[in-house]
């Protein structure tokens, strides 16, 4: 591989795999809010803010970090405008307090905020902010992925425009990744220019840790760690990699003020895709260096994967991440490309069509459901055994049955997804 495409290849690492607080689609909401806020300079009087679809699901019925157990889009409005920060990124809400939830309170109480669904909008990541004062008005646009802002205007001054794809904003020279190249990078890049992806693992295991001590949103994390659950489901290495895994997202989908490291714009995708690859390195006793080329595998793949699935769709990003985790695995178990080839087709045709129905506490059972998969899978395509392309979906090309699971999340499962924004915005 050449150095030019493996410098490439690090940067979109870099820039995929970043700390983020809280779920990824209410936090961009309140990112947009507190750069609309900024260049309004003041507080404002009235927020309007306008969504996508993707965005409205998938922000409706998660914790808000540092909201005090309160839910939804609102707070995180509010506490963008209030105590937000545009420079922190995905981490804005870190310095939220007692008083700035408080004041959140008031602010929703006395109507400052008006969300609604945005019309004719075709990229299914779309968040537009306008904050009004008496004599000023601020605008602030995000497309493409959470923290790209594409439109920026301050009291009728424009600040910044520019076009956005259906890629986001993916860069002219962003490398074109296939599952060989990503195999063939993670195994021979320079051990020192892909360090870095260790962070994951220190920060990832924290927030499963830290999520074990307490009790967040449906607990299934330290259930599956009870020792009287435990004799039903065995103590094993999958249980462990259930356990963490479901545990540090039931903190994330809470709302809890723990980072993780996260993954082509979702905290889960990046514990799904880091976790069980941390615990069966653990198990192994597999060297450093071991470690770092099976976190980069399901990292990288996660990546590749993303680039034709799009950042937000009706199919559940957990199913994406775990197939990461499973390449990584492959890796940890002695295997090479043949076994990661596999090891994909495997989960694909296991998991593709599992819904995305917005994220919320109970995303943690999805999450465990996918990496006990991804270790089922790793497990088979070490034994050579792997579904062939007389089944389903599956092609004998690995990176054409990658396009059909992706074909199925943007363009099949369309329909689906507006089924499911209609179910979950007319409960009774």
């Amino acid at each position: 591989m050449k150095k030019t495409e493996c410098d490439g290849i690090i940067t979109l690492v870099k820039r995929e795999v970043i700390p983020a607080i809280g779920c990824t689609e209410p936090i961009a909401v309140s990112l947009c809010t507190a750069k609309a806020q900024e260049l309004l300079m003041e507080q404002p009087e009235a927020i309007s803010v306008y969504l996508s679809a993707n965005i409205l699901k998938n922000a409706m019925g998660v914790g808000i970090p540092g909201a005090e157990g309160m839910i939804g889009l609102p707070i995180a409005v509010a506490l963008g405008a209030l105590i937000g920060k545009s420079e922190y990124l995905l981490e804005v809400l870190k310095d939220s307090d007692h008083n700035s939830v408080e004041q959140g309170r008031q602010m929703i109480a006395n109507k400052v905020i008006d969300i609604k669904l945005k019309e004719g909008v075709t990229d299914a990541l779309y968040i537009e902010v306008v904050c009004r004062s008496k004599d000023r008005s601020a605008t602030a646009i995000i497309a493409g992925n959470h923290t790209n802002f594409i439109y920026l205007e301050s009291n009728g001054r424009v600040l910044l425009t520019k076009d956005i794809t259906s890629e986001g904003d993916k860069q002219e020279d962003e490398p074109e990744l296939t599952l060989q190249k990503v195999y063939d990078f993670a195994t021979k890049a320079p051990l020192e220019d892909i360090r870095f992806i260790l962070e994951a693992a220190n920060l990832n295991k924290a927030a499963a840790e830290q999520s074990l001590k307490n009790s967040f949103g449906h607990a299934l994390g330290r259930t599956l760690n009870d020792s009287s659950q435990k004799k039903i489901i065995g103590d094993s290495l999958l249980t462990s990699i259930m356990s963490y895994t479901s545990a540090a997202c039931d903190a994330r989908m809470a709302g809890a003020m723990i980072p993780v490291m996260s993954n082509s714009g979702s905290g889960n995708q990046g514990i799904a895709a880091t976790l069980p690859v941390v615990l069966f390195a653990e198990d192994k006793k597999a060297s450093e260096e071991e470690l770092i080329r099976a976190l980069m595998m399901s990292h990288l793949t996660v990546i590749y994967i993303k680039q034709s699935l799009g950042r937000l769709s009706a199919l559940c990003g957990c199913v994406v991440a775990a197939t990461g985790s499973s390449c990584g695995i492959v890796l940890l178990m002695g295997g090479e490309y043949q076994q990661a080839v596999f090891a994909v087709k495997n989960m694909i045709a296991n998991l593709t069509g599992m819904i995305c129905d917005g994220a919320k506490p109970s995303c943690s059972l999805k999450i465990a459901s996918g990496v006990s998969t991804a270790v089922l899978s790793a497990m088979l395509a070490m034994e050579q055994k792997y579904v062939t392309s007389v089944e389903g979906i599956i092609d004998n090309d690995v990176d054409k049955s990658i396009r059909n699971l992706t074909l199925i999340g943007t363009e099949g499962m369309k329909e689906t997804d507006k089924v499911i924004l209609n179910i979950m915005t007319h409960k009774s």
